[in-house]
């Protein structure tokens, strides 16, 4: 078995740090067994327990016709809780106060007044807000019945409001400001201070300072499917509209067209001589005219975009800001009459459904165009555009993307232009990043590099199938390519699934799991027993 990590651009002390905190978490055991075997973590060494999620678990499994497939989702699904619930605090549990920084702004995060969860990805000891955000979406379902479980989730809406409140362009935290030494401390990231002079923006709360759209529009769809599955409006109180007002302010100022002084202020470099994913040109990437979308510096992969508009981005920011809206307006008895004006006098729900409007209208205008490889020159959507008439055509395994915008609720499964872009991404003669080799066969990510293929992007393709069949055949490749490890990892050979990056992968249980949920709720005739059939299905 090779495993392959990405910590070539962390400092050696880093990377010993790292590996033995990752140690000190309940981290998933390494089985080598073709048949799958159940390796959660001892019960009193898993960091949450959920009644409810167990007993879901015992409920569908026991119910599953393949019994690998019912162990690997015995595995996945519940591996957010049982290893990267780094801290959950309850209301009213005083939290350590440390050393306060310099940074204005830093110590009141130290509240004790709020639930609060902190959720690492999995083997990096950081929260990212769109990792954490994927990562507890499959137990929304289950926290009106399990009060313990919706606290926490409370707890990671509340999180993710100080988060945005201590900077809107940051995609990843620490748990505190006494975390250590971070490997992306000397990043060179920047904003402006007295005078408009720029200053460092680093803190000791940010792990890494990567602005990408995605994040922002993670945190809008975790408060809404936290409602969604709640109907409680405790967390949606004055500080989460400041955070939503943050959000909106922020993407307006990134619709601007990229000018020789940018006007966001935001700035980010790495170093000369990373890789071209890791840094931005000049610090401020590559330049875009105004065409309504929004830009983003960097894609879900944490890779830095090409052209400026991200478009499953904007696509996923479109359904959240309008979703964000609903969430405002039906919590708004919960809140003081005053809190319920942004800064410029208009309702805040107003406010994010023209920005989602003029997205939307946008996405249609600049994002459709005609693909020279599709049959009869098809429209398809661009994943990337520039408002210059540039386009970049191509699809990332990471979420979201082109592939998952029925996932994500922007566009049906049976959209015409939808389906014209799926035979694109899912098309080795189009798609640059999709590979098919002996292991396997899906969208990869230039994250990885070339012939890597993310599990990821076979639960997407799953997950936004009509087809049985094809359903089927990702089931079995997603069983047959966890190299007996019997997780999701980040990626896979296409010819030897036995090597593959991040054995510790949150956020692709999560959604192997959520995959699995979604097929006994909508298609139970491909994982159940059926009466006088006991068959394997893989």
């Amino acid at each position: 078995m090779v495993v392959l990590q990405h910590w070539k651009r962390l400092p050696q002390l880093w990377l010993i740090a790292s590996l033995l905190l990752a140690l000190a978490q309940s981290s998933p055991p390494q089985p080598s067994s073709a048949t799958c075997q159940d390796v959660r973590p001892p019960v009193a060494q898993r960091t949450f327990r959920s009644e409810a999620v167990d007993k879901a678990i015992e409920d569908i499994a026991g119910r599953m016709t393949d019994g690998n497939l019912a162990c690997l989702f015995r595995n996945t699904l519940p591996s957010c809780l049982d290893t990267t619930v780094y801290s959950f605090k309850p209301a009213g549990v005083s939290k350590p106060q440390g050393s306060c920084s310099s940074t204005p702004g830093l110590c009141k995060l130290d509240s004790d007044d709020k639930d609060d969860t902190f959720i690492v990805t999995g083997d990096i000891n950081a929260m990212w807000l769109r990792d954490s955000t994927n990562q507890v979406l499959p137990y929304m379902r289950y926290a009106k019945e399990d009060p313990h479980l919706q606290q926490l989730l409370r707890g990671l809406v509340n999180r993710q409001v100080r988060q945005i409140q201590t900077d809107v362009f940051a995609n990843a935290h620490n748990i505190d400001r006494s975390t250590g030494q971070n490997p992306n401390s000397y990043d060179k990231t920047t904003k402006p201070g007295p005078g408009g002079i720029p200053v460092n923006a680093m803190n000791p709360l940010i792990y890494e300072r990567k602005y990408e759209l995605d994040s922002l529009c993670a945190f809008l769809k975790l408060g809404s499917e936290y409602y969604a599955g709640t109907a409680d409006s405790t967390p949606f109180d004055s500080d989460w509209v400041k955070a939503v007002q943050l959000v909106l302010s922020t993407m307006r100022s990134m619709q601007s067209a990229t000018q020789r002084t940018d006007a966001s202020g935001y700035f980010f470099q790495r170093c000369t001589s990373c890789e071209p994913g890791d840094t931005l040109s000049h610090g401020v990437g590559f330049p875009g005219a105004f065409t309504g979308l929004v830009r983003s510096s960097f894609r879900p992969s944490d890779d830095a975009t090409q052209l400026p508009f991200l478009v499953p981005a904007n696509a996923m920011a479109v359904v959240e800001l309008r979703r964000a809206a609903r969430v405002f307006r039906e919590t708004a008895a919960a809140r003081a009459p005053t809190v319920e004006l942004s800064a410029g006098g208009e309702s805040l729900a107003v406010d994010l459904e023209v920005l989602a409007s003029e997205i939307d209208a946008a996405l249609q205008r600049e994002a459709v165009v005609p693909h020279r490889k599709a049959a009869g020159g098809e429209s398809v959507f661009a994943y990337e555009v520039d408002g210059f008439g540039n386009t970049l055509h191509m699809d990332d395994a990471n979420v979201p993307s082109l592939l998952s915008l029925p996932y994500l609720g922007y566009i049906g499964s049976d959209n015409s232009t939808y389906l014209s872009t799926r035979r694109m991404v899912l098309n080795r003669t189009t798609n640059p990043f999709y590979f098919e080799g002996s292991a396997g066969r899906g969208v990869g990510s230039p994250h990885t590099g070339i012939g890597r293929i993310w599990p990821m992007s076979i639960i997407m393709q799953a997950l936004t199938s009509e087809s049985d069949e094809e359903i089927s055949s990702c089931l079995h490749m997603l069983a047959t390519t966890t190299a007996w490890t019997w997780f999701m990892h980040e990626s896979f050979n296409k010819d030897d699934a036995a090597e593959f990056s991040r054995p510790w992968f949150s956020w692709a249980n999560s959604l192997f799991g959520e995959l699995i949920l979604r097929l006994s709720e909508e298609r139970p005739h491909l994982i159940f027993r059926t009466a006088g059939k006991d068959q394997p299905l893989l």
